[in-house]
Order: structure tokens, then C-alpha cells, then sequence
């Protein structure tokens, strides 16, 4: 059977579901959702020209002074009148400028003797110093949050400083999550040497946590081929995510237990290391991820399969993780046909990848901070090179 390549998966996986429905919410209940409409500003930021300094609202043609104070401007207190000639203002970072001054003299250039205010430096170089003129951030009408961006909490800030009140989003996504595995025990459960506690479900909804999701932990079901087709039968989800059963062993009982439930497959097996048995199609309205029981290949196809499906059906106009470069701390040798995520740590700006990369590993997992990709067929690479990296961590 021929791999599909990382790309093609990432798309067909896609393809099985459209983003989710839209809904209204308040600005403030929207946080780290994707935004279905652009969000435009009522206002103007700022709304006038404001000081950026403690200091005298002046006419710069005044220079080089003195002048006599008569008043104040603080923020959400502007001075109700004008400056004249030779006159000034006491004015304080974030406060409206008086309609006549057009720069602010900094307090540290100005001697002050009772209302008397005289040049003690050179003063401002040039007319407009030390103000933000209005529309300095963005003015009304302006585009603040673009369609398919998340409402991060920068987003949200000027969002809401823009005068949003109801934002347009998609709703949350609904996953079903299941561990299968007769070697299986419940987190935390007292258990002989070969049972193994169940760390994959808790590892993807820590993994899922950040996101716009609703988890349904339906738990371990046994290696029995109707106990997991009634549980595939009884979801309701957008998305079903399993781990373990996935390849073709006679204890390898999801694909047959999902088309027993009436789903069906459209993939499987990925040119990917780890997590090369995963397989992706849909339940009913769900789609459906299949990934390997080991947690290394769980993590590993979680952040390169379920996450983006995540962004994807929650609208993102960029659902795939983020690639970046690093510089390698040692030689690597010629990769094979498939594409390898090895974990390693970046140390000042390099690096360094594990010794040993089997799947099996989870102390190596949690010490490394970047996945290092080393694409299929990749010559050997030298110490010094530069590399793309995930960073996990």
C-alpha cells in the first residue's frame, strides 16, 4: 500500500468536513475563537491628539519661551480652552491636547517657577513632538481582526478597543475522544507490571486545552469488536479521535468496527514517523482520526492531523502548524521515504536531537522542546546547517 504524503493527508482530512456553523457572541465571551466575519472599527484610536509625555502642551513657534501656565489637561480631563501665544498647559501622558498647542515640551526640559515655565535644555527638535496624533493606531472603518484570524488576547484588546461588541465566530468544536487496548488501566489505577495506565486521552485534551473545543472522554473500551462498534454506533461528535487499534493485527479492531458502525475510511497509513498507521474518514457527520496506540506517534499525529482539524473546522484562514528554522547541533544522516519529527532540545539557538528516537520513548518526549523535520529523502545534513522545526514546547 503506497504512504500519502504528510500535505495530501493534511488536505483529504480537510475535505471530509466544512468549518463548523457561525453564532454571535460578546466580545468578551469570544476569546480564541476564529473570527467568521472581519471585525471593523467603530472608533477611532485615538480620538484626538494625545501627549505621549508628562510634560507643557506649547506652540512650537513659542520656542524658545517662557511661558505661563493656564491649566491642565490630564487623561480623561481635557483642558476646556485654547492656548494663545506664549501661553501653556500641564499636561500628562494620554491627555488630549488644547486646540492651539501642537508640541509637548517633556518636564525635564522645563524650569518651573509658580506658573512661570521656561526652557531648560534644548525643547522639542521639531513641531509635533512627543504627540499621538489621532488615528495613530487605526481609524473607523479599519479592518481589526481579519476573517479566519484568531481572537487571541492582542486581537481581543484591540477588538474591543475598537468598539466591538458582538463578534461573529464558529461555534466550538465537539470531540469524541477513545483509548482502546485490553493492556489498558485508568490513570492513577493500581496495576501489575504489564498493565499499562492510559496516558493518551489526557495527553490530547491537555493537547486540545488552548483551543475552542468541547471533549467527551468516552474512556478505554476492551479489544472486542461489537463492544466498539455500539460505542462508535452511540457518538455524537464533530470529530472522533482514537488511539491504539489502528494497524492490521487481529487485536486491530477500528477499522472493522467502524465500517461495522457504518462508517467508512478514506485513508490509511501516512509516509510519517512516528505515526505512520494512522487513518482518517468519517462517522455519520464526524470525521474520524484513527491514530496509533503509542503516545509519541499519538502526540506526533495530534499535532500535525487533529489540531489543524481543530483550526480548520473552527474557520481558520491558516490551520497548519507553524514552521521555523533552527540551526543543527550535529550531523544527521540521509533520511528515508518517510517524512521523521524527531524530538530534540533547542539551546541557544541550536538543536540538539536525541540519540535514540524509538516511538516508544515518552522521558525523550518530554524533554525536548522542538520537533526537528526531516523530510523524505533528505540528504545528510551537517552540523552548522540550518533546520525546520516545530517547537512543542
Amino acid at each position: 500500500m503506497t504512504l500519502i504524503p504528510i500535505p495530501e493527508a493534511q488536505a483529504r482530512i480537510f475535505a471530509l468536513k466544512k468549518p463548523l456553523e457561525i453564532e454571535s457572541l460578546p466580545i468578551a465571551q469570544a476569546s480564541g475563537r476564529w473570527v467568521a466575519e472581519p471585525i471593523v472599527a467603530r472608533r477611532t484610536q485615538p480620538a484626538a491628539d494625545l501627549s505621549a509625555m508628562d510634560g507643557y502642551a506649547i506652540r512650537f513657534d513659542d520656542l524658545p519661551g517662557p511661558w505661563t501656565r493656564i491649566g491642565e489637561s490630564a487623561a480623561g480631563r481635557p483642558f476646556a480652552h485654547s492656548v494663545g501665544a506664549s501661553e501653556t498647559v500641564r499636561i500628562f501622558t494620554g491627555a488630549a491636547m488644547p486646540p492651539g498647542a501642537d508640541t509637548v515640551l517633556v518636564q525635564e526640559e522645563a524650569a518651573v517657577d509658580g506658573t512661570r515655565i521656561a526652557l531648560d535644555g534644548e525643547g522639542p527638535p521639531h513641531r509635533g513632538r512627543n504627540i499621538r496624533q489621532r488615528g495613530l493606531d487605526f481609524s473607523t472603518g479599519d479592518t481589526l481582526v481579519a476573517a479566519g484570524e484568531r481572537l487571541t488576547p492582542q486581537r481581543l484588546a484591540v477588538a474591543i478597543t475598537g468598539g466591538a461588541r458582538d463578534v461573529t465566530v464558529r461555534r466550538k468544536v465537539r470531540i469524541a475522544v477513545l483509548a482502546t487496548g485490553d493492556e489498558l488501566v485508568a490513570p492513577g489505577s493500581a496495576s501489575d507490571d504489564l498493565a499499562l495506565p492510559e496516558s493518551n486521552s489526557p495527553m490530547l485534551a491537555a493537547m486540545l486545552a488552548d483551543l475552542p473545543v468541547e471533549i467527551v472522554t468516552l474512556g478505554i473500551i476492551r479489544d472486542d469488536l461489537s463492544t466498539l462498534t455500539d460505542a462508535f454506533r452511540t457518538i455524537d461528535a464533530d470529530i472522533v479521535v482514537t488511539t491504539g487499534g489502528a494497524s492490521v493485527g487481529d487485536h486491530d479492531l477500528v477499522r472493522p468496527a467502524l465500517e461495522a458502525a457504518g462508517g467508512t475510511i478514506d485513508f490509511w497509513r501516512i509516509a510519517l514517523r512516528p505515526g505512520k498507521p494512522m487513518m482518517a474518514g468519517r462517522l455519520g457527520q464526524a470525521v474520524m482520526l484513527g491514530l496509533p496506540g503509542n503516545p509519541v506517534s499519538v502526540f506526533v499525529t495530534a499535532l500535525l492531523f487533529v489540531r489543524p482539524l481543530v483550526a480548520h473546522l473552527g474557520g481558520a484562514r491558516d490551520p497548519l502548524p507553524l514552521i521555523t528554522q533552527a540551526t543543527l547541533g550535529e550531523d544527521l544522516p540521509a533520511n528515508n521515504a518517510r517524512t521523521d519529527y524527531l524530538r530534540a532540545e533547542l539551546i541557544e539557538g541550536r538543536v540538539h536531537v536525541s540519540t535514540i528516537q524509538d516511538s516508544s520513548m515518552l522521558r525523550t518526549l518530554a524533554r525536548s522542546n522542538v520537533l526537528v523535520i526531516r523530510s523524505a529523502h533528505a540528504p545528510a545534513a551537517r552540523a552548522g546547517d540550518s533546520a525546520d522545526i516545530l517547537v512543542i514546547a
